[in-house]
């Protein structure tokens, strides 16, 4: 399927682009002094510390683009078959997987231009990446506390257009109206975004690059 590979191939450039253009060793600092380990660390061992990650950036960026967004759309697309069953709107598994590989598109679009911005920098560091496309509310407000923060970076324009395609889509492959379907579709937006973009960075600390 074309849609999936170009979410592939985007998101794959966008994460190797952001290891080469990353400068690892404020990052990989701040992160020892948090955890207490800096102390006592020879500079060969600092220098072994900032390779492992920016090798690391490089492989988790192509695996993201190559397994994980693939893996998503499958997930989505059984989300979509649930909601059909829950609301008895039966459709083919294979039109609900065409319209959630559709659905990702503006992602894919995201990754492009943070590709192409990337290219445009000498370096980049985890809050610049975090930065670098502005595409949703927490990136415009500021003074924001950090819980805040979180909150407004789920209204984010990329992952609303994408809500709104794949309610498009569930209705074409089931026939439910399209208001109705675009709001469940907002409806699991949300629960997505709750649990991904506000509850699991609140436990754990998530590294920089494109999302």
């Amino acid at each position: 399927m074309w849609p999936l590979l170009i979410l592939a191939l985007c998101v794959s450039a966008s994460g190797t682009l952001f290891s080469l253009r990353w400068d690892a060793a404020p990052d990989v600092i701040r992160q020892l002094q948090g955890m207490g380990q800096l102390a006592g660390m020879s500079e060969a061992d600092l220098t072994d510390n900032i390779q492992t990650a920016t090798r690391k950036a490089l492989v988790g960026g192509i695996a993201k683009g190559v397994f994980v967004m693939p893996l998503l759309t499958l997930l989505l697309a059984c989300a979509l078959w649930m909601v059909g069953w829950l609301f008895d709107q039966k459709a083919s598994f294979e039109r609900l997987l065409s319209a959630a590989a559709l659905a990702m598109l503006p992602i894919a679009l995201y990754h492009l231009i943070f590709t192409l911005c990337a290219a445009a920098q000498h370096t980049l560091t985890e809050a610049r990446a975090e930065q670098l496309v502005p595409s949703h509310l927490g990136a415009v407000l500021t003074g924001l506390s950090p819980k805040m923060a979180r909150l407004a970076s789920t209204v984010d324009f990329f992952n609303l257009w994408s809500a709104c395609l794949l309610g498009l889509g569930f209705s074409a492959a089931t026939g439910m109206r399209r208001s109705r379907a675009v709001a469940l579709a907002l409806v699991l937006y949300v629960m997505y975004a709750g649990v991904t973009m506000v509850g699991l960075p609140a436990v754990v600390v998530v590294g920089g690059g494109p999302r």
